[in-house]
């Protein structure tokens, strides 16, 4: 078994090499000895569109009941369903199985414990047990369940809709986030003009990740066209949001965030918010502004949700467009309901949505920039960039190393679903960012160089 696929907070691989009906089954097995020994006995199992998903979700199904576990089998949904499920239905955990947004021959699993989402030491307690071989015993039943309606409903429930009608184009690159987005929008009552919309397994016309900006041009192309009010797009499993304005512009995770803790501090003054590490300094500054209180934290939507429930934050986010409302919500990562926020949002105003963050201070930035380098050296590397900058320089290292300028910042993090490290800048202007990106990218390039030597 390659121990690359126990993650910090998934475990996720490439089908075939590292994901095959046997490693599966053991895996599965594990999974079911460690909710045996955490008192979980039912536990929901969805799965997304991916070829492999099916199968996978049937061996997780039979290991789950050999290791004393009910089973409560939701079909195929988007992640963001299972995790409803387990905060709303009878049970005591889930599994979602899905590659998220990685390529088509890849896939994995989110598994919960309770309504927590697992991490760090968990999932290595997890590839402990698969190690060990020694699981529990057990006969357990399965449950074939709809919960689709019951999800709409609840997200429905949670919008306050103005009297704005809206134009929005949704793109969910064939992935998963169609199948809860067509569906809600529509009883939201705004007019929907529908991308790749159908779950396939190929991505036959972009790949389903939002923050890679080619993967947005049909949705700009089609919000232009449509002259629509914004455009939202899903990641492949349906948890990440990437949206644009009318204009066509992008809408990073970070200014997104933006344009919801306004939205929250004017309801819920004083409300504590989370950012994370490849955040803009904008954000945290507007949230100081509009009286919040701000935190920067670790980027992982495990990591993530811990941080929300033990600091009580109405809302948190993350620049890949992963978004976090416990504000008239459960507190989990749901791009669906996010981008409902977002209708709500314009729905109350009669302005385009270029001119709600047109107050922004003006920076220059980068999108989430990666860099090759393997799962065996990418946290030394980061270490060894901490420790090059640290000497000269101010460097928070929350998470991987952020490393303040005088004049901006610059980020370099092990990424923690891929062999590679996760880059961002941002500066006061155009050649300051350039100085600083050239500056961090280089020590990168040679630190991985000498890494690997």
């Amino acid at each position: 078994m390659d121990l690359n696929i126990f993650r910090e907070y998934d475990i996720r691989g490439r089908v075939g090499p590292q994901l095959n009906e046997a490693t599966v089954a053991t895996i599965s097995r594990a999974l079911g000895t460690f909710f045996a020994a955490n008192g979980a006995k039912r536990i929901a199992v969805g799965y997304d569109a991916r070829e492999s998903s099916p199968i996978f979700a049937e061996i997780m199904h039979r290991e789950l009941n050999a290791s004393g576990c009910d089973v409560v089998s939701i079909g195929m949904v988007p992640t963001p369903v299972l995790y409803h499920t387990v905060y709303t239905a009878d049970v005591d955990g889930g599994v979602m199985i899905t590659g998220s947004h990685n390529p088509a021959d890849h896939n994995g699993f989110k598994i919960c414990l309770g309504k927590g989402t697992l991490f760090g030491e968990q999932i290595r307690e997890i590839r402990d047990i698969a190690l060990a071989a020694e699981f529990a015993q057990g006969s357990g039943t399965i449950e074939h369940r709809n919960v689709l309606n019951a999800y709409c409903l609840d997200v429905v429930s949670n919008i306050k809709m103005g009297d704005r009608r809206l134009k929005v184009v949704v793109d969910a690159g064939n992935g998963m986030g169609g199948v809860t987005a067509v569906p809600v929008y529509q009883v939201l009552g705004v007019d929907l003009i529908e991308l790749f919309t159908k779950p396939d397994s190929t991505f036959p016309n972009h790949h389903p990740d939002p923050t890679v900006e080619e993967n947005l041009e049909h949705l700009i192309q089609a919000v232009t066209e449509f002259e629509a009010d914004l455009g939202i797009a899903f990641d492949g499993d349906g948890d990440r949001i990437g949206v644009v304005d009318e204009k066509g512009r992008i809408i990073w995770g970070d200014e997104l965030m933006v344009l919801f803790a306004r939205a929250v501090l004017r309801e819920r003054p004083g409300a504590t918010i989370i950012g994370e590490v490849k955040c803009s300094q904008r954000l945290y500054d507007d949230i100081e502004k509009h009286g919040g209180r701000k935190i920067m934290w670790k980027a992982g939507h495990s990591l993530i949700k811990a941080k929300m429930k033990e600091t009580e934050a109405a809302l948190a986010g993350e620049m890949s467009g992963h978004i976090f409302f416990a504000d008239r919500y459960f507190g989990f990562d749901d791009a669906t309901y996010a981008g409902a926020r977002v209708i709500e949002i314009l729905s109350k105003t009669s302005e385009p949505f270029s001119s709600l963050l047109a107050d922004l201070p003006e920076t220059h930035s980068t999108p989430e920039l990666r860099v090759d380098c393997p799962d065996e050296t990418k946290f030394k590397v980061v270490e060894r960039v901490s420790d090059a900058f640290a000497r000269t320089h101010e460097v928070i290292t929350i998470d991987g190393a952020r490393i303040v300028f005088e004049h901006g910042w610059g980020l370099v993090r092990a990424s923690n679903t891929q062999p590679m490290l996760v880059l961002r800048f941002e500066a006061d202007t155009a050649d300051h960012l350039d100085e600083i990106r050239d500056e961090v990218e280089a020590k990168v390039a040679a630190l991985i160089a000498a890494t690997a030597a």
